[in-house]
């Protein structure tokens, strides 16, 4: 009687919840890789950080384990639109936060980590059109193509067909008429810092088009905003592909600054990913030598394959 009045208490419950939790947090971190181990024991907490310009601000949202959603608010009209929102109940607080109308969401492509919160966020905020170029994606309301257009408000969106990571990817460039600031342009799982999304769903050749002769053929100052935070480990191989290029130095070091501050390493510029990220330098000679190969794409096929199966170095 006396074992089953302890156990029926609340504290008693409480301590065995917590004994559970601990319990399943070993477990974790004795079967998972030692990467996630790692992660788990190491990483700092991750902070959003808001980048205003006078026609738009877009605040970077951290989720999950290394993932980015985007919030971009149009300052003419406070309307705004969500990218690849897959924690919705962050996206509903800031939205809140910055008492905006949300009326879009971009959805860069189908992955579960992109576009797996689109059919709760469709609840949440009941009218949301839900673009994507992909009929996987969950809760779409409007097919898009290459060089489709509509607006956020006041900005303009120009969808930019990018299939390689999956057939249906699509990066947003958004502008502002007669606005002296930067464009920007979400790239998901195509273009990183100083890396690219592996070829899931395509081909060198898609990878190059969509880097060099679409997304690099915007204007140089384009803030690049991507769908996760792999920078360090991206730079480290581009590194290794090109290890006397001292833009790709300084870059990691003010990366490894920035990650152990728990800020993120984003936005970049095309300008920059220029000039250290190996899968939009295809075409210097250095990379190519070290790939052995003249050709850009051929030598574009040759460094993913080996990213793919590179170990990261822990400096």
């Amino acid at each position: 009687m006396q074992i089953s009045k302890l156990f029926s208490s609340s504290h008693t419950r409480q301590l065995l919840l917590c004994l559970s939790v601990v319990v399943l947090l070993h477990n974790v971190c004795i079967t998972a890789p030692a990467q996630f181990r790692a992660a788990l024991l190491h990483s700092p907490v991750r902070k959003s950080i808001l980048v205003e310009q006078s026609d738009m601000k877009v605040e970077l949202l951290p989720a999950l384990t290394d993932n980015y959603m985007y919030l971009l608010i149009d300052e003419e009209t406070k309307e705004a639109a969500i990218v690849d929102p897959v924690e919705p109940a962050k996206v509903v607080d800031a939205v809140k936060k910055h008492g905006v109308k949300l009326k879009t969401v971009l959805t860069t492509h189908h992955h579960w980590d992109h576009a797996g919160g689109n059919e709760k966020l469709v609840k949440l905020v009941p009218g949301l059109t839900v673009y994507g170029g992909d009929d996987r994606v969950g809760a779409l309301t409007q097919k898009i193509s290459h060089h489709s257009n509509f607006k956020v408000g006041s900005l303009n969106v120009k969808c930019l067909f990018t299939p390689c990571h999956t057939t249906g990817h699509i990066c947003y460039f958004v502008t502002k008429n007669s606005s002296s600031e930067p464009p920007i342009v979400f790239t998901g799982d195509t273009l990183f810092v100083a890396g690219c999304g592996k070829f899931f769903e395509g081909t060198p050749d898609q990878m190059y088009k969509a880097l060099v002769e679409i997304i690099g053929k915007l204007p140089p100052e384009t803030r690049v905003y991507c769908g996760h935070e792999y920078t360090i480990n991206n730079l480290k191989f581009a590194r290794h592909v090109e290890p006397d290029n001292e833009n790709i130095k300084k870059k990691l070091a003010w990366a490894k600054e920035k990650y152990n501050n728990g800020e993120p390493t984003i936005p970049s510029t095309l300008a920059d990913e220029f000039t250290f990220n190996p899968f939009m330098r295809v075409r210097e000679k250095t990379v190519q030598d070290h790939a052995g190969s003249s050709d850009p794409i051929e030598t574009m096929g040759k460094i993913r394959r080996e990213k793919d199966n590179f170990r990261v170095p822990k400096d």
